[in-house]
Protein backbone atom coordinates (compact mmCIF):
# COMPACT_ATOMS: atom_id res chain seq x y z
CA UNK A 1 0.00 0.00 0.00
CA UNK A 2 1.19 3.27 -0.78
CA UNK A 3 2.09 5.62 2.15
CA UNK A 4 -0.53 8.84 2.45
CA UNK A 5 1.07 11.61 0.95
CA UNK A 6 -2.23 14.13 2.27
CA UNK A 7 -2.48 17.81 3.86
CA UNK A 8 -2.30 18.79 7.39
CA UNK A 9 -4.97 17.29 9.63
CA UNK A 10 -5.82 19.74 11.10
CA UNK A 11 19.36 5.97 41.77
CA UNK A 12 20.05 3.01 42.97
CA UNK A 13 18.26 0.31 42.39
CA UNK A 14 14.37 -0.05 43.41
CA UNK A 15 12.23 -2.81 44.30
CA UNK A 16 9.27 -2.75 42.22
CA UNK A 17 5.76 -4.00 43.12
CA UNK A 18 3.95 -6.37 41.01
CA UNK A 19 1.12 -5.73 39.17
CA UNK A 20 -1.24 -7.93 41.30
CA UNK A 21 -0.50 -5.87 43.96
CA UNK A 22 -0.07 -2.78 42.24
CA UNK A 23 -4.00 -3.32 40.98
CA UNK A 24 -5.08 -3.64 44.52
CA UNK A 25 -3.56 -0.42 45.45
CA UNK A 26 -4.00 1.67 42.86
CA UNK A 27 -7.61 3.01 41.36
CA UNK A 28 -6.24 5.33 39.10
CA UNK A 29 -4.02 8.73 40.41
CA UNK A 30 -2.24 11.64 39.73
CA UNK A 31 0.28 13.24 42.10
CA UNK A 32 2.50 16.65 41.40
CA UNK A 33 5.49 16.90 42.97
CA UNK A 34 8.17 20.03 42.62
CA UNK A 35 11.13 18.76 40.57
CA UNK A 36 13.84 21.56 40.94
CA UNK A 37 14.57 25.14 39.32
CA UNK A 38 15.89 26.13 35.95
CA UNK A 39 18.66 28.25 35.96
CA UNK A 40 16.59 31.36 35.80
CA UNK A 41 14.87 30.27 38.67
CA UNK A 42 11.45 28.66 37.07
CA UNK A 43 10.05 25.92 38.91
CA UNK A 44 9.70 22.71 37.46
CA UNK A 45 7.20 20.19 38.16
CA UNK A 46 6.34 16.58 38.34
CA UNK A 47 3.15 14.89 37.60
CA UNK A 48 3.23 10.83 38.38
CA UNK A 49 0.36 9.53 36.40
CA UNK A 50 -0.54 5.91 38.12
CA UNK A 51 -3.89 4.17 35.94
CA UNK A 52 -5.95 0.98 38.51
CA UNK A 53 -3.10 -1.61 37.13
CA UNK A 54 -0.61 0.09 38.56
CA UNK A 55 1.49 1.33 35.44
CA UNK A 56 3.04 4.64 36.26
CA UNK A 57 4.32 7.94 34.17
CA UNK A 58 6.18 10.51 34.71
CA UNK A 59 6.02 13.55 33.04
CA UNK A 60 7.75 17.06 33.71
CA UNK A 61 6.80 20.23 32.95
CA UNK A 62 10.13 21.01 31.18
CA UNK A 63 9.61 19.79 28.05
CA UNK A 64 6.54 17.92 28.13
CA UNK A 65 8.87 15.36 28.81
CA UNK A 66 8.08 11.71 29.91
CA UNK A 67 10.57 10.79 32.25
CA UNK A 68 9.68 7.47 33.48
CA UNK A 69 7.43 4.47 32.50
CA UNK A 70 6.44 1.40 34.63
CA UNK A 71 5.20 -1.34 33.01
CA UNK A 72 5.35 -4.78 34.49
CA UNK A 73 7.16 -7.80 32.55
CA UNK A 74 5.69 -11.70 32.15
CA UNK A 75 6.03 -12.13 35.92
CA UNK A 76 3.85 -8.94 36.75
CA UNK A 77 7.30 -7.18 38.13
CA UNK A 78 6.95 -3.64 37.12
CA UNK A 79 10.58 -2.26 35.60
CA UNK A 80 10.94 1.62 34.31
CA UNK A 81 11.19 0.85 30.56
CA UNK A 82 12.81 4.92 28.81
CA UNK A 83 15.61 6.40 29.51
CA UNK A 84 16.18 9.46 31.49
CA UNK A 85 17.80 11.16 34.41
CA UNK A 86 17.32 11.45 38.10
CA UNK A 87 17.12 14.94 38.56
CA UNK A 88 16.60 17.87 36.75
CA UNK A 89 19.98 19.37 36.29
CA UNK A 90 20.80 16.69 34.40
CA UNK A 91 18.65 17.80 31.66
CA UNK A 92 19.42 21.56 31.98
CA UNK A 93 23.08 20.61 31.23
CA UNK A 94 21.66 19.10 27.52
CA UNK A 95 20.80 15.35 26.36
CA UNK A 96 20.01 13.38 23.81
CA UNK A 97 16.29 14.39 23.76
CA UNK A 98 15.54 11.89 26.31
CA UNK A 99 11.26 11.87 26.41
CA UNK A 100 10.70 15.53 25.64
CA UNK A 101 7.83 16.91 23.35
CA UNK A 102 10.04 17.81 20.32
CA UNK A 103 9.35 20.70 18.07
CA UNK A 104 8.23 23.13 16.48
CA UNK A 105 9.31 21.33 13.79
CA UNK A 106 10.68 17.48 15.03
CA UNK A 107 13.48 16.31 12.91
CA UNK A 108 15.52 17.60 10.20
CA UNK A 109 14.89 20.82 8.17
CA UNK A 110 17.65 21.38 5.07
CA UNK A 111 20.57 24.09 6.04
CA UNK A 112 17.94 25.71 8.63
CA UNK A 113 15.87 27.44 5.94
CA UNK A 114 12.34 27.54 4.46
CA UNK A 115 10.24 29.56 2.07
CA UNK A 116 6.64 30.19 3.55
CA UNK A 117 4.30 32.63 0.74
CA UNK A 118 6.90 34.29 -0.01
CA UNK A 119 9.29 35.24 2.55
CA UNK A 120 12.25 33.07 3.82
CA UNK A 121 12.97 31.90 6.93
CA UNK A 122 16.55 31.02 8.98
CA UNK A 123 16.64 29.11 11.50
CA UNK A 124 19.26 27.70 13.87
CA UNK A 125 21.48 24.97 11.93
CA UNK A 126 21.65 23.24 15.59
CA UNK A 127 22.70 19.60 13.91
CA UNK A 128 25.01 20.60 11.28
CA UNK A 129 24.16 21.53 8.46
CA UNK A 130 20.77 21.10 9.51
CA UNK A 131 18.57 22.71 11.52
CA UNK A 132 17.15 19.68 14.15
CA UNK A 133 14.14 19.53 17.07
CA UNK A 134 13.31 23.13 16.91
CA UNK A 135 16.53 24.08 17.42
CA UNK A 136 19.21 25.72 20.06
CA UNK A 137 15.91 26.41 22.54
CA UNK A 138 12.93 24.47 21.28
CA UNK A 139 9.74 23.82 22.85
CA UNK A 140 12.08 20.83 24.46
CA UNK A 141 13.51 23.00 26.49
CA UNK A 142 10.35 25.77 27.89
CA UNK A 143 8.53 25.49 30.90
CA UNK A 144 5.60 24.22 29.91
CA UNK A 145 1.98 25.40 32.28
CA UNK A 146 0.00 21.86 33.25
CA UNK A 147 -3.57 21.37 34.94
CA UNK A 148 -4.58 17.84 36.17
CA UNK A 149 -7.44 16.82 33.46
CA UNK A 150 -10.68 15.01 33.66
CA UNK A 151 -10.49 11.81 31.90
CA UNK A 152 -12.70 8.80 31.84
CA UNK A 153 -10.18 6.95 30.22
CA UNK A 154 -7.46 6.95 33.20
CA UNK A 155 -5.48 9.77 34.94
CA UNK A 156 -4.67 12.73 32.98
CA UNK A 157 -2.37 15.87 32.64
CA UNK A 158 -2.20 18.54 29.82
CA UNK A 159 0.80 20.87 29.38
CA UNK A 160 0.36 24.05 27.62
CA UNK A 161 2.98 26.48 25.97
CA UNK A 162 2.80 29.12 23.48
CA UNK A 163 5.75 29.89 21.11
CA UNK A 164 5.81 33.73 20.68
CA UNK A 165 6.55 34.77 16.98
CA UNK A 166 10.25 34.67 15.98
CA UNK A 167 11.09 32.37 18.72
CA UNK A 168 13.86 29.93 17.14
CA UNK A 169 13.48 31.86 13.90
CA UNK A 170 9.94 30.43 13.10
CA UNK A 171 6.86 32.70 12.27
CA UNK A 172 3.47 33.27 14.39
CA UNK A 173 2.16 32.81 17.65
CA UNK A 174 1.82 29.23 18.19
CA UNK A 175 -0.06 28.01 21.15
CA UNK A 176 0.61 24.12 21.92
CA UNK A 177 -1.83 21.97 24.14
CA UNK A 178 -0.25 18.40 24.58
CA UNK A 179 -2.48 16.13 26.82
CA UNK A 180 -0.91 12.89 28.55
CA UNK A 181 -3.65 10.35 29.53
CA UNK A 182 -2.20 7.02 31.15
CA UNK A 183 -5.45 5.18 30.50
CA UNK A 184 -6.87 1.86 32.65
CA UNK A 185 -6.46 0.21 29.19
CA UNK A 186 -2.70 0.27 29.68
CA UNK A 187 -2.21 3.09 27.18
CA UNK A 188 0.14 6.11 27.13
CA UNK A 189 -1.83 7.94 25.01
CA UNK A 190 -0.53 11.89 23.93
CA UNK A 191 -2.80 13.99 22.31
CA UNK A 192 -2.21 17.01 20.30
CA UNK A 193 -3.50 20.32 19.56
CA UNK A 194 -1.80 23.33 18.48
CA UNK A 195 -3.30 27.08 16.71
CA UNK A 196 -1.53 29.83 14.83
CA UNK A 197 -2.20 33.59 13.97
CA UNK A 198 0.43 33.28 10.92
CA UNK A 199 1.11 30.66 8.74
CA UNK A 200 4.09 28.50 10.12
CA UNK A 201 5.55 24.95 9.99
CA UNK A 202 4.50 22.29 12.54
CA UNK A 203 5.36 19.05 13.22
CA UNK A 204 4.99 17.59 16.75
CA UNK A 205 6.35 14.33 18.42
CA UNK A 206 7.22 12.41 21.94
CA UNK A 207 11.12 11.76 21.68
CA UNK A 208 11.41 8.78 24.01
CA UNK A 209 13.97 6.41 24.25
CA UNK A 210 12.12 2.70 25.18
CA UNK A 211 14.40 -0.49 26.33
CA UNK A 212 11.65 -3.16 26.77
CA UNK A 213 14.15 -5.37 29.11
CA UNK A 214 15.14 -1.97 31.28
CA UNK A 215 18.67 -2.77 30.48
CA UNK A 216 21.22 -3.41 28.25
CA UNK A 217 20.52 -3.48 23.75
CA UNK A 218 18.08 -3.22 21.74
CA UNK A 219 19.38 -5.08 19.23
CA UNK A 220 17.75 -8.34 19.95
CA UNK A 221 14.16 -6.34 20.30
CA UNK A 222 11.87 -7.64 17.51
CA UNK A 223 10.42 -4.72 15.04
CA UNK A 224 7.75 -5.11 12.94
CA UNK A 225 6.63 -1.55 11.20
CA UNK A 226 3.92 -1.43 9.24
CA UNK A 227 4.98 0.56 6.37
CA UNK A 228 5.71 -0.55 2.66
CA UNK A 229 7.48 2.63 1.76
CA UNK A 230 10.21 4.81 3.32
CA UNK A 231 12.17 7.98 2.48
CA UNK A 232 15.66 7.70 1.78
CA UNK A 233 18.20 10.48 3.25
CA UNK A 234 21.94 12.05 2.02
CA UNK A 235 24.65 11.79 4.18
CA UNK A 236 23.14 14.58 6.83
CA UNK A 237 19.99 12.93 7.25
CA UNK A 238 17.48 15.04 5.04
CA UNK A 239 15.75 13.32 2.44
CA UNK A 240 16.51 13.28 -0.97
CA UNK A 241 12.84 13.87 -1.87
CA UNK A 242 12.04 10.07 -3.29
CA UNK A 243 9.62 7.76 -1.59
CA UNK A 244 11.20 4.11 -2.38
CA UNK A 245 9.49 0.56 -1.41
CA UNK A 246 11.58 -0.66 1.51
CA UNK A 247 14.46 -2.99 0.54
CA UNK A 248 15.78 -6.37 2.52
CA UNK A 249 17.69 -4.03 4.83
CA UNK A 250 14.93 -1.76 5.40
CA UNK A 251 12.04 -3.78 5.85
CA UNK A 252 10.15 -4.39 9.27
CA UNK A 253 6.84 -5.94 7.63
CA UNK A 254 7.74 -8.79 9.23
CA UNK A 255 8.56 -9.24 12.69
CA UNK A 256 12.51 -8.77 12.70
CA UNK A 257 15.25 -8.42 15.36
CA UNK A 258 16.77 -4.99 15.09
CA UNK A 259 20.23 -6.17 14.93
CA UNK A 260 19.90 -8.89 11.83
CA UNK A 261 20.65 -6.74 9.50
CA UNK A 262 21.94 -2.94 11.06
CA UNK A 263 25.41 -3.32 10.30
CA UNK A 264 24.35 -3.28 6.41
CA UNK A 265 23.53 0.21 6.34
CA UNK A 266 26.71 2.58 5.86
CA UNK A 267 27.41 5.69 7.54
CA UNK A 268 29.60 6.54 10.69
CA UNK A 269 27.81 5.52 13.07
CA UNK A 270 25.79 3.65 10.92
CA UNK A 271 22.55 2.02 12.56
CA UNK A 272 18.70 3.02 11.37
CA UNK A 273 17.54 6.83 11.75
CA UNK A 274 14.61 6.77 8.74
CA UNK A 275 11.38 8.03 8.54
CA UNK A 276 8.90 5.42 7.33
CA UNK A 277 5.75 6.21 5.23
CA UNK A 278 3.09 4.62 7.24
CA UNK A 279 0.52 2.12 4.96
CA UNK A 280 -2.77 4.24 5.52
CA UNK A 281 -6.30 3.96 3.99
CA UNK A 282 -6.80 6.98 5.14
CA UNK A 283 -5.43 10.11 6.39
CA UNK A 284 -5.48 11.05 9.87
CA UNK A 285 -7.31 7.66 11.13
CA UNK A 286 -5.77 5.67 13.80
CA UNK A 287 -4.05 2.87 12.75
CA UNK A 288 -1.16 0.60 14.03
CA UNK A 289 2.48 1.60 13.27
CA UNK A 290 4.90 -0.25 14.99
CA UNK A 291 5.18 -3.46 17.26
CA UNK A 292 8.11 -3.96 19.66
CA UNK A 293 8.58 -7.57 21.13
CA UNK A 294 11.49 -8.35 23.96
CA UNK A 295 11.49 -11.97 25.11
CA UNK A 296 12.92 -12.11 28.18
CA UNK A 297 10.82 -9.86 29.88
CA UNK A 298 7.59 -10.45 27.67
CA UNK A 299 7.41 -7.28 27.29
CA UNK A 300 5.09 -5.85 24.18
CA UNK A 301 4.72 -2.21 23.12
CA UNK A 302 1.95 -1.44 20.20
CA UNK A 303 2.48 2.05 18.55
CA UNK A 304 -1.07 3.43 17.13
CA UNK A 305 -1.22 7.09 15.46
CA UNK A 306 -2.75 9.58 13.02
CA UNK A 307 0.28 10.48 11.54
CA UNK A 308 1.71 9.82 8.24
CA UNK A 309 5.23 8.50 9.61
CA UNK A 310 7.48 7.46 12.19
CA UNK A 311 11.04 7.45 12.76
CA UNK A 312 12.84 4.83 13.91
CA UNK A 313 16.56 5.58 15.90
CA UNK A 314 18.66 2.69 17.04
CA UNK A 315 20.64 5.61 19.25
CA UNK A 316 23.15 5.80 17.30
CA UNK A 317 24.97 8.66 19.33
CA UNK A 318 24.87 6.89 22.79
CA UNK A 319 28.13 6.46 23.59
CA UNK A 320 27.88 6.05 27.45
CA UNK A 321 29.04 9.67 28.15
CA UNK A 322 25.63 9.98 29.35
CA UNK A 323 24.82 8.58 33.05
CA UNK A 324 21.03 8.00 33.15
CA UNK A 325 18.56 6.96 36.32
CA UNK A 326 20.12 4.61 38.90
CA UNK A 327 23.86 5.29 37.26
CA UNK A 328 23.39 3.55 33.83
CA UNK A 329 25.36 4.98 31.20
CA UNK A 330 23.83 4.92 28.14
CA UNK A 331 25.72 3.02 25.73
CA UNK A 332 25.87 2.87 21.75
CA UNK A 333 22.03 1.13 21.00
CA UNK A 334 20.70 1.19 24.44
CA UNK A 335 17.46 1.83 23.13
CA UNK A 336 14.82 3.08 20.00
CA UNK A 337 13.22 5.69 19.70
CA UNK A 338 9.74 5.71 17.28
CA UNK A 339 8.82 9.12 16.57
CA UNK A 340 5.24 9.38 15.07
CA UNK A 341 5.11 12.90 12.55
CA UNK A 342 5.42 13.80 9.22
CA UNK A 343 8.33 13.41 7.43
CA UNK A 344 11.28 15.22 8.04
CA UNK A 345 12.23 18.60 6.00
CA UNK A 346 8.63 18.22 4.61
CA UNK A 347 8.82 21.86 4.28
CA UNK A 348 11.04 21.64 1.73
CA UNK A 349 9.34 19.15 -0.29
CA UNK A 350 5.96 19.67 -1.68
CA UNK A 351 5.30 16.27 -2.61
CA UNK A 352 5.15 15.33 1.31
CA UNK A 353 2.54 15.39 3.58
CA UNK A 354 1.88 19.28 4.13
CA UNK A 355 3.43 21.07 7.95
CA UNK A 356 2.00 24.12 7.23
CA UNK A 357 -0.76 25.31 9.55
CA UNK A 358 -2.58 28.64 9.21
CA UNK A 359 -4.85 30.76 11.18
CA UNK A 360 -8.21 29.62 12.14
CA UNK A 361 -7.03 26.19 11.28
CA UNK A 362 -6.40 23.63 13.84
CA UNK A 363 -3.36 21.13 14.39
CA UNK A 364 -4.40 17.93 15.85
CA UNK A 365 -2.35 14.59 16.16
CA UNK A 366 -2.88 11.28 18.85
CA UNK A 367 -0.28 8.48 19.48
CA UNK A 368 -0.96 5.66 22.12
CA UNK A 369 1.56 3.58 23.30
CA UNK A 370 -0.07 0.15 24.35
CA UNK A 371 1.49 -2.05 26.62
CA UNK A 372 1.59 -5.65 26.69
CA UNK A 373 2.79 -8.94 28.13
CA UNK A 374 2.98 -12.53 26.99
Amino acid sequence: MECVAAGLLLAGAVTEPTATAAKKKNKGTVKKEAFGKTTDGKAVEAYTLVNKNGLKARIITYGAMLTEMHVPDKNGKFGDIVLGHDKLEDYLDGHSYFGVTTGRVANRIAGGKFTLDGSEYTLATNNDPNHLHGGTEGIDKKVWSARVSRSKAGPAVAFSYTSPNGEEGYPGNLKMKVTYTLTNNDELRIDYVATTDKATPVNLTNHAYWNLAGKGTILDHILQINADHYTPVDATGIPTGEILKVDDVMSFIKPTAIGVRIDKLAGEPGGYDHNYCLNKKEFGSLGLAARVEESTSGRVLEIFTTEPGIQFYTGNFLDGTEVGKGGWKYEFRNALCLETQHFPDSINHPQFPNTVLRPKQKYTQTTIHKFITK
